[in-house]
């Protein structure tokens, strides 16, 4: 565990996508994070698990998926195959990077950005694992099939609906995968130890497929 790390802002493409990098001293992956309509790169329950995340030893990067103008179209909010490709796009930046261009990446998803996330690592093979946060992943439709990398699907016990929207997409995904329900919680983890216990969950996936993906990584 190690509470020294930087945190860098950083632009990110064409489009010049705002986000803030989390590095800390020796990193053993990198978690990419893609948010849900309406939200940001300032997300806190994401900011929250980001910095949980660092201090147990991941690089952590949270962008905007959309430029401000581009946010202002309701349309862009839920282009589910634009919102995957932007976050393919921060894998490209990534790969262009120094510092992180060799861990082992994950992708954290919450609400629409889980749909977002799976959808690009359907497409992307340096995608080594994606957790989903409360997320839709129903959305990413027959990208499902596709996804090679060990998903972990996180929902609020008490988040009716999306239980069973998660449930349908589990059945369509060809990759281990597993359902984790925190009793107690609704959508957003606002319940106390809720969000806490989405910390722990996604903290041993990504230990547990990152770590053992980096001695591969830095071959």
């Amino acid at each position: 565990m190690t509470s020294d790390f930087t945190t860098t802002d950083v632009a990110i493409g064409p489009k010049r996508l705002y986000g803030s990098l989390f590095l800390p001293q020796t990193p053993q992956g990198l978690v990419i994070f893609a948010h849900g309509s309406g939200s940001s790169r300032f997300s806190p329950r994401n900011r929250y698990v980001a910095e949980r995340l660092v201090a147990q030893g991941f690089a952590c990067l949270l962008f905007d998926l959309l430029t401000a103008e581009e946010g202002e179209f309701r349309r862009n909010v839920f282009d589910i195959p634009l919102l995957g490709a932007r976050v393919v796009e921060a894998i490209g930046w990534v790969g262009a990077q120094s510092d992180v261009s060799r861990l082992p990446i994950g992708l954290f998803g919450a609400s629409t950005g889980a749909a977002a996330a799976l959808v690009a690592a359907a497409d992307e093979p340096r995608v080594a694992a994606v957790v989903s946060r409360g997320g839709r992943p129903d959305l990413a439709g027959d990208a499902l099939r596709r996804v090679q990398a060990p998903t972990l699907l996180i929902v609020g016990g008490l988040d009716y609906g999306v239980i069973e929207l998660n449930r349908d997409a589990q059945q369509l995904l060809r990759c281990r995968n597993r359902l984790d329900i925190v009793p107690g919680a609704t959508h957003l983890f606002e319940e106390p130890g809720t969000l806490e216990s989405v910390v722990e969950r996604a903290t041993r996936w990504f230990d547990e497929n990152l770590s053992a993906t980096s001695g591969a990584a830095d071959a």
